[in-house]
C-alpha cells in the first residue's frame, strides 16, 4: 500500500544575494515608517495641548466623547470621562458639556445615559448638551464645530485616545486642549492603544479629505441656548 502524499509546505523564499536581502529590509523599514507617520502627526498636533483637569483653560464648552454603555450605564472608562467633566463643572473651568456618541439604534443611546451620570452628579440639565450622530471623533468633531457652533473646547477622553481627538478636532476648526484621564491598564486599555495604530490611519484621512460626518442636519442652538441659562 502506497504511503499517501502529503501537501508541500511552501517555504517563504527570501533572495538569495545580498542586494536582494538590502532591498526587503528596505521595505520592511519603510512599511513601518509609513505606518507610524499617522500616530506622529497626532503627537505633533497635540504636543503643547495636553492639560490636566488643574491646568486645564477657562472654557465655555467641554466636549466629553462616549466610550460604551454596559446595561444601559456608562461604562467605567466612560464614567471616568464624564467625571473629569464634572469636576471641571464644579470648578468653575467650563460651562457648557457637549455629550457626542452613538445612538444609532433605539435600543442604545450613549448621550441620554452621559447625560444621567452628569446631573446625578451635580451638573445642571440645563448646561448639558447631546450630540446623538457622534458616531466616531471625525464625526464628534465636525458636528461640535459645523453643528453646535462651537470654536473652542476641552476634549476629554482617555489618554490613549485624546491626542487624535485633539488632532481631528483642530482640523475640522475647534481649537482644542485635551485632557487625557487616568485608566486602569486592562485588557481594555491594551486594545485601546492597539486600535490607535489603525485609527491613526483613518483620522489622517479624515483631516486631509474632510468627508461629511455619516450624519449631519440641521444647526443647532443647543449650546448657544445652554450658555444664557442663569445659575441658581
Amino acid at each position: 500500500m502506497r504511503k499517501p502524499r502529503l501537501p508541500r509546505v511552501r517555504r517563504l523564499c527570501l533572495p538569495q544575494t545580498t542586494r536582494g536581502r538590502r532591498r526587503v529590509v528596505r521595505a520592511v523599514m519603510l512599511g513601518c515608517v509609513l505606518a507610524l507617520l499617522p500616530s506622529t502627526w497626532t503627537h505633533v498636533m497635540a504636543a503643547d495641548r495636553m492639560r490636566s483637569t488643574v491646568t486645564a483653560p477657562a472654557t465655555d464648552v467641554a466636549v466629553v466623547f462616549g466610550a460604551g454603555l454596559w446595561k444601559g450605564r456608562p461604562t467605567p472608562y466612560l464614567a471616568h470621562r464624564l467625571d473629569a467633566a464634572a469636576g471641571l463643572y464644579r470648578a468653575g473651568k467650563v460651562r457648557v458639556v457637549l455629550v457626542t456618541g452613538d445612538n444609532g439604534r433605539v435600543e442604545y443611546d450613549e448621550p441620554d445615559a452621559m447625560r444621567a451620570y452628569l446631573t446625578e452628579r451635580g451638573v445642571p440639565d440645563g448646561r448639558i448638551v447631546s450630540d446623538y450622530a457622534g458616531f466616531d471623533t471625525w464625526d464628534s468633531c465636525v458636528r461640535a464645530k459645523k453643528i453646535f457652533g462651537v470654536d473652542r473646547a476641552v476634549l476629554i477622553s482617555q489618554g490613549f485616545h485624546i491626542r487624535r481627538a485633539i488632532a481631528l478636532c483642530r482640523a475640522a476648526g475647534v481649537e482644542s486642549y485635551g485632557i487625557g484621564v487616568a485608566a486602569v491598564h486592562d485588557a481594555t486599555w491594551y486594545y485601546g492603544g492597539a486600535r490607535e495604530v489603525f485609527a491613526t490611519g483613518k483620522a489622517a484621512l479624515d483631516a486631509v479629505f474632510k468627508p461629511d460626518p455619516r450624519f449631519l442636519g440641521p444647526e443647532e442652538t443647543g449650546v448657544t441656548e445652554a450658555l444664557t441659562v442663569r445659575e441658581h
